[in-house]
């Protein structure tokens, strides 16, 4: 029930949108006691997976059996849990698949707001966001005629707005939000599906045992997230429909532009111009035609004097590292609207990575809003001790797992006091932006990392020569996750160390990391300027 009092105050925070990363942050900001609402136009949590994926199948890994008791771990392999104080409230509860039912999730998310009691007003889509010249807070009208003041607004409204490419003829093609899931209305019928990604592949697979021929069109080449590391490329899961066009069971991928679609009769004829044969232009038949082209976000609700700056085709707001607008002070964005920050590299558009983000988001606007300083615990600066600080977490964190490149530990080491401040699950752009301040000394950043040509190995061709595992004198070489710790010193970088690989991502080996790792720390603490493995 709407609070009238919440329209006659000023809130901390207003959030948009009562999806994951919504949700996440509304506990955490109750859990912190601020003035906080989340605005959703649905009539319940997670609205967007009652609709998506449409064909019901999640493609985030829900892993309940892992062989491990420790929590934190055990969350590398749950993509779908928010981070949550009662260790009972985790999505592994609700569901023993690999690949779950988005329905699993709808029940989750609710279940999850109703646990934490978060305040949450439904039925309340926003029409108008405004930034207030006077004193940098906001106004927001809803659909109802509600307005709302806050000091800041966070976004996390998600990619809601479906991509429409401007195809001559495009609106004769049926859009993957709407089309219908039924294979048998498609039996023997020729079918263009208009994009290469997992919703067009998700599609083309529903479709195999009924459609006569099913072609997917786009004029990039289709990425393998077995390859790339980037779950948002075509999973494994999705990939049946490629089988059938390598062993020529009339299916088959386009590479190439749909240049135009034209109604002819009772199909569609449509102009296709070939990358590989130099734009050569073919004209086929087909009966249907799916656009499986996207989403991106959508900035219509934004006054002319608060619209944020968007990037990547338009398709995300540009953001600082703070994840804020980069050209509206105070407007802050979470969730999969945070994936400029990592486009295509790490895992900021996916749950398992943006409940880390929100995570650090709050402690962002912890910091700004409430000078709160964000958690650290001290420990000695020796380099025994440092080491084993970095060891213990590397093993185990799950924050610096999902969100590889994107997230750091911190170690500011203060020279004088002979001691060490570690800071945990940083935005690596947010280091020396906002935590860390100029005239430190020496400052270590732990990542875990790809190589920098990850994407370019095959990983099943077994004539590639990789590097060999625990082996210290190659770990800069290595292309799998590891850890990676860079030295600065008064903000520019020294010296960069690599942790061996390991195939089951244990670094615990006292001669293969511990040791060397130590010794890096002995090197860079004692002033001697150490340059190992520098980048």
């Amino acid at each position: 029930m709407l609070e009238a009092a919440v329209l006659d105050r000023i809130l901390d925070c207003l959030v948009v949108g009562a999806g994951p990363a919504g949700l996440q942050l509304g506990q955490l900001l109750h859990e912190q006691g601020r003035d906080y609402v989340i605005l959703e136009a649905g009539n319940a949590p997670g609205s967007f997976f009652g609709v998506y994926p449409r064909h019901r199948r999640l493609i985030s890994i829900n892993k309940p059996h892992t062989g491990s008791r420790d929590p934190e771990f055990n969350l590398r392999m749950d993509w779908n849990s928010l981070l949550s104080p009662d260790p009972e409230l985790l999505f592994t509860r609700y569901s023993e698949r690999y690949f779950p039912d988005a329905d699993d999730m709808v029940r989750y998310l609710f279940d999850f707001a109703e646990r934490f009691g978060l305040r949450i007003h439904y039925g309340s889509r926003v029409a108008e966001v405004r930034r207030e010249e006077d004193d940098g807070g906001f106004t927001v009208h809803d659909d109802q005629g509600r307005q709302y003041r806050a000091r800041c607004v966070v976004m996390a409204t998600g990619v809601s707005r479906p991509y429409v490419p401007g195809i001559p003829g495009i609106e004769h093609a049926e859009q993957y939000a709407t089309v219908s899931v039924e294979p048998k209305e498609f039996i023997d019928q020729r079918v263009l599906i208009i994009g290469k990604g997992n919703s067009a592949l998700e599609t083309a697979d529903n479709l195999m045992e009924t459609a006569a021929v099913i072609h997917l069109a786009g004029p990039h080449s289709l990425r393998l997230a077995w390859q790339s590391h980037f779950v948002g490329h075509v999973r494994a899961v999705n990939n049946n429909f490629l089988d059938t066009y390598q062993l020529k069971s009339q299916n088959a991928v386009l590479d190439g532009t749909v240049r135009s679609i034209e109604r002819q009769g009772d199909g569609y004829l449509v102009r296709v111009a070939f990358s590989r044969a130099d734009e050569v232009v073919k004209e086929l038949r087909y009966d249907r035609v799916i656009a499986c082209t996207g989403f991106r976000f959508d900035g219509s609700v934004f006054a002319d004097n608060s619209r944020p700056r968007l990037v990547i085709n338009d398709r995300f707001p540009e953001l600082t590292s703070a994840y804020e607008s980069v050209n509206v002070a105070g407007l802050y964005f979470a969730g999969t609207l945070t994936q400029q920050l990592d486009f295509k590299k790490s895992t900021s558009g996916f749950i398992h990575g943006f409940r880390y983000g929100t995570r650090a988001l709050h402690r962002i606007l912890e910091q700004r809003g409430h000078d709160r300083p964000w958690p650290s615990h001290d420990l000695p600066a020796v380099e025994g001790e440092l080491a084993a600080a970095v060891v213990e977490r590397v093993n185990r964190t799950s924050a610096l797992w999902q969100q590889f490149g994107v997230l750091a530990d911190v170690l500011v080491v203060d020279d004088a006091a002979g001691s060490a401040s570690y800071y945990e699950e940083v935005p690596v752009g947010y280091v020396h932006d906002g935590l860390v301040a100029p005239g430190d000394t020496d400052v270590f950043v732990v990542t875990l990392e790809y190589g920098p040509d990850h994407d370019k190995v095959d990983p099943f061709d077994i004539s590639v020569r990789r590097v060999a595992q625990d082996v210290v004198g190659t770990a800069h070489d290595a292309a799998y996750l590891h850890p990676v710790i860079r030295h600065y010193r008064r903000g520019a970088l020294r010296a960069t160390h690599h942790m061996a690989e390991n195939l089951e991502n244990e670094w615990t080996s006292t001669g293969v990391h511990v040791e060397p790792l130590s010794a890096f720390f002995a090197g860079a603490t004692r002033g001697r300027g150490a340059t190992l493995d520098a980048d």
